[in-house]
């Protein structure tokens, strides 16, 4: 029996992704800081499917001590997808930024998801079919005003999958290594950012996806030979990609 892993799996773009998998009839491991969240998504899941086996698994990853702990909780499960959605924004300018919370997200957007890209890699990098997906932002490959912490870490998360994905390729590994590169979308995300209790897509943004759609563009990343999955900023237009930044590979002696 084999696994499919979402972090940040409670709402948004993780939760869509459940559901879209659970229609592929995958099993499902699913991680999130909210057990009750957590729930009322494994009972949707279940209304798909009711023979598939879904693992909850409440965590809050932006704690460092808890990230190789989580990961050494599955041990016992095969593995063959890992999506690291887990992640979070910040809407203020460098200087009036809260420290606080941007040690979390450093934390979040980058610690756990290079800890947990780089121990799912030593343990399937062998292992013909295993993908790992990790889930970044447009803003990743710009930078955008009162956001540029935020986007920086999304440069940082975008150009460690591509260079991931170049290496496994250089190596003669198994292993695919993919990023999904949202515009706009609408979850949680701005509530958060904004630290508000309601937010309104209509009215604030001319274009954004659903989540529901962006589970589509996973999928159609999933099911690709691309690097990257990534959403037009002017157009809203999804479109798969070989990688974007320069990579240079050198060979083992």
């Amino acid at each position: 029996m084999k696994y499919t892993v979402i972090t940040g799996a409670s709402s948004g773009i993780g939760y869509a992704t459940a559901l879209a998998f659970a229609e592929r009839g995958k099993n499902l491991i699913l991680a999130a800081r909210r057990e009750d969240k957590l729930e009322e998504v494994k009972d949707e899941v279940l209304k798909i499917n009711k023979d598939l086996a879904v693992v909850l698994k409440p965590v809050d990853l932006s704690i460092a001590e808890n990230v190789h702990a989580f990961y050494d909780s599955l041990k016992g499960f095969e593995l063959e997808t890992w999506i690291n959605n887990a992640g979070f924004g910040n809407f203020a300018s460098i200087g009036e930024q809260n420290l606080t919370k941007i040690e979390s997200m450093l934390h979040l957007n980058i610690g756990a998801l290079t800890i947990l890209s780089s121990l799912f890699v030593r343990d399937y990098e062998h292992v013909e079919g295993a993908q790992i997906i990790n889930v970044s932002s447009v803003g990743g490959y710009i930078m955008i005003s009162d956001f540029v912490t935020y986007s920086a870490t999304k440069f940082y998360v975008n150009a460690f999958t591509e260079g991931l994905a170049q290496e496994l390729k250089l190596r003669g590994s198994k292993m695919q290594a993919k990023v999904l590169a949202p515009a706009v979308t609408k979850t949680e995300f701005e509530l958060r950012s904004l630290e508000r209790d309601e937010f309104q897509y209509e009215g604030h943004f001319p274009k954004f996806h659903t989540s529901k759609e962006m589970a589509g563009f996973m999928l159609a990343l999933f099911d690709s030979d691309k690097t990257v999955g990534i959403v037009d900023e002017s157009t809203y237009d999804f479109y798969l990609k070989d990688p974007i930044f320069p990579f240079r590979g050198f060979e083992n002696k």
